[in-house]
């Protein structure tokens, strides 16, 4: 796909699809065009889609990159090919539709349409959202704080999810935090959400000088919240893998317990997509087992 390209026809998956503004500069800080973005996305597709197949995406829009309008959008955008995988989903104005994102083409397509940021819940479309098969904490560092105090919160995290028999695998959000996934036997949604409260108010009690579960923006400084709230089944967290769109093309990256005890400075857990390409092509995908079901706990 030559980044030099205006517009280009391709096949994806058996489907022809028209890339469109290949030249177009997403991020001007970094230099990334839209060529280079769907290239990853191309490349990405193989560890990526197993964490958003079978889930009712939602995307953030940025069709002109992070300078120019940016939305979220969960319905179906004017132009999606009409072979995407829909899945219905109850709201207050009954059942929408949501795009699933189940293949390369899907993935390509939708970043064609300027969706670059897929978020997912956590919660499958055949399983339900009554039946979470993973929990997500969110590690947000408020002002005065940074992604190594975060890693630092992760660790004790990780050792009362041990304590509790579940296995957590951790994320750099790509954007200033990280994100904690834990993956579970199906859970009613309200036990989920419940034990993720729990979890993090436990944390509170601990380290109330580190550590907030408040979202008020007052007690945030200087203190990492624990955002338990994404385990609510409306709720969506930014998709592993998926790009965001910051002034710099941040990606959801894997990294490994040993990187998390090994950071000393934010740069040590950002990624671009170059990067994030040769990390899998390295070392696969770090978080297979959260797609895969096996290592699934009980929560207790």
């Amino acid at each position: 796909m030559p980044a030099s390209a205006g517009r280009q026809a391709v096949s994806v998956d058996g489907h022809r699809l028209a890339l469109t503004h290949l030249d177009r500069v997403l991020f001007s800080a970094s230099g990334h065009t839209k060529a280079r973005i769907l290239d990853y996305y191309t490349r990405v597709a193989a560890v990526m889609v197993p964490h958003t197949a079978d889930r009712p995406a939602s995307f953030v829009r940025a069709p002109d990159g992070p300078a120019g309008q940016t939305w979220y959008a969960k319905n179906p955008p004017p132009g999606a090919p009409d072979w995407l995988t829909i899945a219905p989903v109850e709201g207050k104005e009954g059942p929408a539709p949501h795009i699933v994102v189940d293949s390369t083409a899907s993935l390509v397509a939708m970043a064609n349409l300027g969706a670059y940021e897929v978020h997912v819940p956590q919660w499958t479309a055949s399983g339900g959202p009554d039946a979470h098969d993973r929990l997500v904490l969110d590690l947000d560092p408020g002002p005065g704080t940074d992604v190594v105090v975060c890693c630092k919160v992760a660790q004790r995290l990780r050792q009362l999810l041990d304590d509790d028999r579940l296995t957590s695998y951790a994320v750099a959000s790509g954007s200033k935090g990280l994100h904690l996934y834990v993956p579970l036997r199906p859970t009613p949604a309200r036990e989920a959400a419940d034990y993720a409260r729990a979890l993090a108010s436990r944390m509170e009690e601990e380290h109330p000088q580190l550590v907030v579960v408040s979202m008020a923006r007052a007690a945030r400084t200087g203190r990492v919240l624990i955002d338990w709230s994404q385990n609510a089944s409306a709720k969506t967290t930014a998709a592993p893998y998926t790009v965001r769109l910051r002034e710099r093309p941040g990606v959801a990256t894997p990294v490994s317990w040993d990187e998390i005890a090994a950071c000393s400075a934010p740069e040590d857990l950002a990624f671009a997509p170059e990067q994030v390409l040769e990390r899998a092509e390295a070392h696969g995908d770090l978080l297979a087992p959260l797609a895969d079901g096996s290592g699934r706990g009980a929560l207790p």
